[in-house]
Order: C-alpha cells, then sequence, then structure tokens
C-alpha cells in the first residue's frame, strides 16, 4: 500500500513546508532537491538499470533509455524545468498554466511504473517530489491563478504517480513491455537528476553544502 500512498504523502508534506515558510527564501529547498537529485540517481543506478539490462537486449535498452531522456526534454520544453526545481513566477499572469500542468502530469504519471516491481523506488520518488511539490505549491501561492484550479492542480498532480503505479499492477501489459518503460523512465530519471546535479549553485558556500548532501543521498540510496 505505501507504494501507492508515498508520492501522495510527498505532495502533502511539500504543500505543508510551502505553507510554513511562505515568502522566505531558504537554502533548504535548495539543499533538498540536490539530495532527491543523487538519492534517486543512485537508486536508479544501484536498483532499476541493472534489472532492465538483465531483462532486455543491451542495445534495445540504451535505445528506450535515450528516448526517455529526449521525452523528458521535451516535456521541459512546456514545463520549463519544473521537474527539476525552475519555475519561473509571473505574479501578473491570470491564464492557468495548461501546459505546464499536462507536461508534470505526464512525467508523474511514468514515473510510478517502476514502482511496481521496485519498491524500493518509491523512496525515490518520494524525496524528489518533496521539492518539486514545494516549489509548485509557492508558484500557485504568489500566482494570480484560480484557487480552485490551482487545488485541482496539486490534487490531479498528486494522484498521477499511483495511477502509473496502479496501472502498472493491474493491467495485462506484456512483461518485456514494461521492462521498455521502465527503461524510459530511467532515461527520465537520470536526465532530471543529473541536471539538478550539475546546476552550479549560489556560491562557494552552497557548494560545499550541497557535495555533503549529494553524497548523503548516495549513501543513503546504497543502503535502501
Amino acid at each position: 500500500m505505501n507504494k501507492f500512498l508515498f508520492p501522495v504523502y510527498a505532495i502533502i508534506i511539500g504543500v505543508v513546508i510551502a505553507f510554513l515558510t511562505k515568502n522566505k527564501k531558504t537554502i533548504g529547498t535548495k539543499l533538498l532537491l540536490s539530495f532527491s537529485g543523487a538519492f534517486l540517481l543512485a537508486l536508479t543506478l544501484f536498483d532499476l538499470l541493472p534489472e532492465v539490462y538483465e531483462h532486455l537486449d543491451a542495445k534495445r535498452t540504451g535505445l528506450f533509455i535515450m528516448c526517455g531522456i529526449l521525452l523528458q526534454i521535451i516535456l521541459e520544453f512546456f514545463s520549463k524545468g519544473a521537474e527539476h526545481g525552475h519555475l519561473h513566477i509571473h505574479k501578473d499572469d491570470t491564464q492557468f498554466p495548461w501546459l505546464l500542468f499536462i507536461s508534470l502530469c505526464i512525467h508523474s504519471f511514468l514515473e510510478g511504473f517502476p514502482i511496481n516491481q521496485h519498491n524500493d523506488m518509491v523512496y525515490g520518488v518520494f524525496i524528489h517530489k518533496i521539492p518539486i511539490a514545494i516549489l509548485l505549491t509557492t508558484f500557485l501561492l504568489e500566482s494570480m491563478y484560480v484557487k480552485g484550479q490551482a487545488i485541482s492542480f496539486m490534487l490531479i498532480f498528486a494522484a498521477m504517480t499511483p495511477l502509473g503505479t496502479l496501472v502498472s499492477n493491474t493491467t495485462s501489459i506484456a512483461p518485456e513491455y514494461l521492462t521498455a518503460i521502465n527503461a524510459l523512465v530511467i532515461g527520465i530519471f537520470l536526465h532530471i537528476s543529473t541536471t539538478i546535479l550539475f546546476e552550479s549553485g549560489e556560491g562557494h558556500k552552497f557548494n560545499l553544502s550541497k557535495l555533503v548532501v549529494i553524497c548523503l543521498g548516495i549513501l543513503i540510496a546504497y543502503f535502501v
């Protein structure tokens, strides 16, 4: 049951943190984002990647992973990088960001698939979603969008990853196709996590803190 609920818990935690830290610019969210990137990348490499290469031809696996990277690049063209912490707030904009909403939902739906076969991946998705939920909630709070739309946005976004896990768990998709989808998701995870890790911090003091949380994320993922 946790594999369905943990992604929802992450959204709830992120929303609560966003409300508690409203109008406060802290380094904590960026460090949490760095930790989540390292943790997700390490879990992908330790758990998900070896299993995919074991069940699919190596060249086909590489092809699906590259397709996942390309898919994420396309999604980010519409989401503007919200999946790894980039959200640009235009306070005077009243038009609801449908492209952002749709691209984030597609991303969240797909990342639910590996959780069904790899329960440990739910922890990576859980940690990944918390800072994203914080940034999304902050973005919606500071925008001029209708509150009902903003609430619906977060509710549907929270439901998409469990929905992906449910589809993977209940539909009669051939194991080979599920493995191919997992390879696609690996590409998505690789692109997001490496983008987070390779982006520069704000100043040299932050870089040291960032290095520490990245190492911590990798270490914890190794023992999960």
